[in-house]
């Protein structure tokens, strides 16, 4: 694997999407990058913060925003292991983010199925490591029945 890749950032999210999945938590883990450097990791906290509102993407937004000092990611690149729900691609939009890349679909509640923009300079692709993804979700919900 290719150093400073979209996989090789896409794989630190699918670590931090693991550490989710051992704290109980949706396993969906996420990464914000800029200049080949991660400045914000992150994953599902909504059961240990009791925040619905703690996805993976919101806690990366709010940490890369306080490591860059601003409210805009700008020539930054999301990695996430699931594609945003409306809420997070509503924070999204307004951090003006260069790149969202996300690994699996989320056909029930992605923003996509709702139509919810990105911010028009946004630039977005999906499919990265998708069947890891999915399987490591599914994994997590089969657990639970």
């Amino acid at each position: 694997m290719e150093l400073y890749s979209d996989q090789y950032f896409m794989n630190l999210a699918f670590q931090e999407a693991e550490a989710a999945f051992e704290r109980d938590e949706i396993p969906v883990g996420a990464v914000i990058v800029t200049n080949n450097k991660v400045i914000a990791r992150s994953h599902n906290l909504t059961q240990t913060l009791t925040d619905v509102t703690a996805h993976a993407e919101m806690q990366a937004i709010t940490s890369a925003s306080s490591f860059l000092g601003g409210k805009y990611l700008r020539d930054c690149t999301l990695y996430v292991t699931l594609e945003p729900c409306n809420m997070c691609a509503g924070a999204l939009y307004w951090s003006q983010i260069s790149r969202v890349i996300f690994a699996a679909e989320d056909t029930h509640r992605g923003y996509r199925k709702f139509n919810t923009p990105l911010h028009p300079k946004t630039k977005v692709a999906f499919g990265l490591m998708a069947e890891r993804s999915t399987a490591l979700i599914q994994s997590f919900f089969e657990s639970k029945r």
